[in-house]
């Protein structure tokens, strides 16, 4: 039922009725500031990215050219070590030359000092069949006044000729002896004394092996340092307004009484969905993992627990052993997710931005590290790329990406 208004009374809900509509005006207008202001700042952050796009191919080139020198410099590196131990082998070699002519030298003095001995006592029994006649068999017996007498004189003939050859014999055996000793000592001489060629070749391989990879060091520091530089540009500008964004957005949210939205992590995985722990070397595809997982997985497996080496898996993804980024770009190519290798600062860069709920890379500019599937794959923790039950790093100080839709 309907009251009519009597007399002034509609007068006096007037101004009751104007402070309303002011306050829902008052109320109304802060909000549509806030979301002014949260439009523009929308497209800076959509200008920023744009930017951060145009920039993509220039700094997937320099991603392309950074790999290549650091591929470059890892193999001068292990050839800088080659060339070392070829150098330790021939200095060992002549360490082991030098020990043996001193061993010679000492026995060749040995063996002229018994040689001497022995020209003297021959010498003495020279001189004494001299002077004394050299009696024969036949002398023996004719000489003799019995056969006993013969059968001891005989006997005693034989024995000072059994000696008179034993002295002769024993100086011939020591001339020898020192005479293959000598030569053998010649032998080691120039064995040293190529072994000292080598050494000195092999120190001017090493000194030019070195200074050609420090050269080629630093100019892969100058590049990452030039690269370093754009991407920290546009990623604090990006950073800014991101933050300036979620500030506004809460705002907003508090303004009007709306909830403010949320930045959700990935579902956590099913048991279907998760890897199993078997060792360091070797993770389960759990059944439900799509394709591309499945490769990944399979890919670190197959490098699990190779030898660390600086820049390893740079240039080539085939090495015989991988740093951390190579290791994690192995493993990214075995899906499909990954075309050529990327260091840790080119990771910074690739796939999306945040956590993914099948692979998560998490890079900076001195490492990366993964997760997959659940379980970490990464080089700390051991001397080598291996899998960890739990990760051995924290994800704070990391920038997190992952592939697309993973």
């Amino acid at each position: 039922m309907r009251v009519p208004l009597r007399g002034n009374s509609w007068r006096l809900l007037l101004p009751a009725a104007l402070l309303f509509v002011v306050l829902c005006v008052a109320a109304s207008a802060p909000a549509k500031d806030l979301e002014g202001k949260l439009d523009a700042t929308q497209g800076k952050l959509s200008h920023v990215r744009q930017s951060q796009s145009a920039l993509a191919a220039t700094i997937a080139e320099q991603n392309r050219a950074i790999d290549s020198m650091i591929g470059e410099v890892s193999d001068l590196r292990q050839k800088q070590a080659a060339v070392e131990a070829e150098l330790a082998a021939k200095q060992d070699e002549l360490d082991r030359a030098t020990a043996k002519l001193a061993a010679d030298k000492h026995r060749l003095a040995q063996v002229r000092a018994r040689l001497q001995r022995a020209l003297g006592v021959l010498r003495q029994r020279l001189v004494a069949i001299y002077e004394a006649g050299s009696p024969d068999m036949l002398n023996v017996v004719l000489d003799s006044a019995s056969w006993s007498e013969v059968t001891t004189r005989a006997e005693y003939l034989s024995q000072v000729q059994e000696y008179d050859d034993s002295v002769a014999g024993r100086v011939k055996g020591l001339r020898d002896e020192a005479r293959a000793t000598v030569k053998r000592m010649t032998t080691v001489r120039l064995q040293i004394k190529g072994s000292r060629d080598a050494i000195a070749v092999k120190e001017g391989e090493v000194a030019a092996a070195r200074s050609e990879a420090e050269t080629r060091f630093a100019e892969l520091k100058s590049a990452q340092a030039a690269r370093r530089e754009s991407l920290e540009s546009l990623e604090s500008r990006e950073e800014a307004l991101s933050n300036n964004l979620a500030s506004i957005s809460e705002q907003i949210a508090s303004a009007t009484g709306t909830p403010a939205p949320v930045t959700g992590t990935p579902a956590p995985l099913t048991p279907g969905q998760s890897a199993n722990y078997i060792s360091e070397s070797q993770a389960s595809v759990p059944s439900e993992a799509p394709s591309a997982v499945a490769g990944a997985i399979e890919a670190a497996n197959s490098i699990a627990t190779t030898p660390y080496i600086w820049g390893g898996g740079h240039g080539s993804f085939e090495s015989s052993g991988y740093d951390c980024s190579g290791a994690v770009s192995f493993a990214l190519n075995g899906g499909g997710f990954l075309s050529s290798p990327l260091d840790s600062t080119g990771l910074e860069t690739w796939g999306e931005p945040g956590p993914g709920q099948w692979i998560t890379v998490y890079a900076n500019a001195e490492h990366a590290w993964m997760i997959i599937a659940g379980l970490a794959f990464d080089t700390v923790g051991g001397p080598g790329p291996r899998w960890h039950s739990s990760p051995v790093d924290s994800p704070e100080g990391f920038i997190a990406r992952h592939p697309s839709g993973y």
